[in-house]
């Protein structure tokens, strides 16, 4: 019989170096996951996830928002080639369509308030042509900021004033349909953003001061956050309507409070209450989430802040971050990808004989920085111990294994050579890059474009060195 709950995982794709997708329904598989968050429906992911028995959401960027709101043709379309055809053709468990994801995030300053009710409603209206909208949900994953409590308590719980109209317009909508609320709950965003927050709060081991709201005790934010939306659902009429934690992870670098010993423990706490069963004080049942994430993604924007390329359990690469005991598996830990294919052994580092009061050096770690990733550079990150030579040395290998190893890529002016000593200190790690994957065209060209854009980027920095 199959389990209504479990575990998912998010499997985002930002990466500039993918794991193939066979291999990741592999690790899905291996590691007892048996739910999968989709953030748009990449061809070769769904087939990829076919007959594998995991249960899949797929997603509808929110730039396609607006065309589906528009054109009932477009929803058809959408639904027929992203639902239809892998349900018949490829035998893909999908169970849910997330329209959007996160909206209403107040910096998106209302762009798309307008077009994602009519979206959902047209996706709905294309599933029940098509015959599937008893086996086939919709849903909108929310940012927990849709909701909010007045009084500080959950029992103050209620949508956010702006927007609330659009919020019980589509609330009304999904649980008409008996489609479940999404929302993404993040404790630590929130000791990210204020250095006042009770760190122990954040987390599950009960040692937070705790929070009473009417003879009711809260000792972490998460019971809190998901009870305000319990609240909020009450209040507007939705007294059992179904709730999934579309996102709930914590990140392991990037950030001071972002370390694998942190995240262990904030995930272990979780997953811990969720082979339980255990839930909130107004919901005691089971949990429905899917953690963030499940692969680290090098690609993703970083203007919430350098944590948001690491919420992975696993590195790129597939390997486990740290010990994590899903309950899911005999070994109680996690199952690393198999048959990974890396790049050769060596790196791109700064030259012995060079100066670190080079002129160049500056342009050279700012170029290389902007092109490759160094968000595990910083105060209190993995890379934060390095010293000077250090950090510009990670830099230049950043930018040298995201191009490949190309020769051309470890030649930034007298100051950088290739070294086959790995350069990695006791917590930081200096990548070597896994084989490109190439699933379709697009992908191929967007990799040579990408190298493309370095080499003439990398000609005008030596032109002006």
């Amino acid at each position: 019989m199959e389990s209504v709950y479990g575990i998912g995982a998010n499997w985002g794709t930002q990466s500039s170096h993918q794991l193939p997708p066979a291999t990741v329904v592999k690790m899905l598989t291996d590691n007892g996951i048996q739910k999968v968050k989709l953030f748009d429906s990449d061809y070769d992911t769904l087939r990829a996830l076919g007959k594998s028995g995991i249960e899949v959401m797929v997603g509808i960027p929110n730039d396609m928002l607006a065309n589906i709101a528009s054109s009932m043709k477009a929803a058809d379309k959408w639904v027929s080639k992203n639902v239809t055809d892998h349900i018949n053709n490829n035998n893909v468990n999908i169970r849910y369509v997330a329209v959007g994801n996160e909206p209403f995030l107040s910096t998106y300053n209302g762009t798309f308030l307008k077009s994602t009710f009519p979206a959902l409603q047209n996706i709905q209206a294309a599933l029940i042509k098509v015959g599937l909208a008893t086996k086939v949900k919709v849903t909108v994953p929310q940012n927990a900021d849709v909701y909010e409590s007045a009084t500080g308590v959950p029992s103050g719980g209620d949508f956010r004033a702006d927007i609330h109209d659009y919020m019980f317009q589509i609330t009304k909508f999904l649980n008409d349909n008996g489609s479940p609320f999404t929302v993404n709950i993040y404790p630590f965003i929130s000791l990210y953003l204020s250095p006042d927050f009770p760190v122990e709060y954040a987390f599950f081991d009960g040692n937070a001061t705790p929070l009473n709201d009417g003879g009711t005790s809260y000792t972490n934010m998460f019971d809190a956050n998901y009870d305000t939306l319990v609240w909020a659902l009450q209040k507007n009429g939705f007294t059992n309507m179904a709730i999934i934690v579309g996102e709930i992870g914590w990140p392991s670098d990037g950030d001071r409070n972002a370390n694998n010993q942190y995240a262990q423990r904030f995930m272990q706490g979780f997953m811990t209450r969720i082979a339980g069963n255990k839930g909130t004080p107004l919901r005691p049942g089971p949990v429905d989430a899917y953690l963030f994430s499940l692969i680290d993604e090098d690609e993703k924007s970083i203007q919430p802040g350098n944590f948001e390329r690491h919420w992975g359990v696993f590195f790129y690469d597939g390997q486990p971050k740290y010990a994590l005991n899903l309950g899911t598996n005999n070994s109680g830990a996690l199952v690393p990808a198999s048959d990974v294919k890396y790049l050769q052994r060596k790196w791109c580092v700064m030259k012995n004989s060079a100066k670190l009061d080079d002129p160049s050096i500056a342009q050279s770690v700012s170029y290389a920085c902007a092109l490759g990733d160094c968000t595990s550079l910083g105060y209190g990150t993995s890379c934060g111990d390095l010293d000077a030579r250090g950090n510009i040395s990670y830099a230049f290998n950043s930018y040298y294994q995201k191009n490949d190893q190309a020769d051309q890529a470890c030649k930034f002016p007298n100051v950088s050579m290739v070294t086959k000593e790995d350069p990695s200190t006791k917590t930081c790690r200096f990548e070597i890059m896994i084989e490109p994957y190439f699933g379709g065209a697009d992908r191929l060209t967007g990799s040579i474009r990408r190298k493309l854009v370095g080499m003439v980027l990398f000609l005008v920095l030596v032109m002006y060195v």
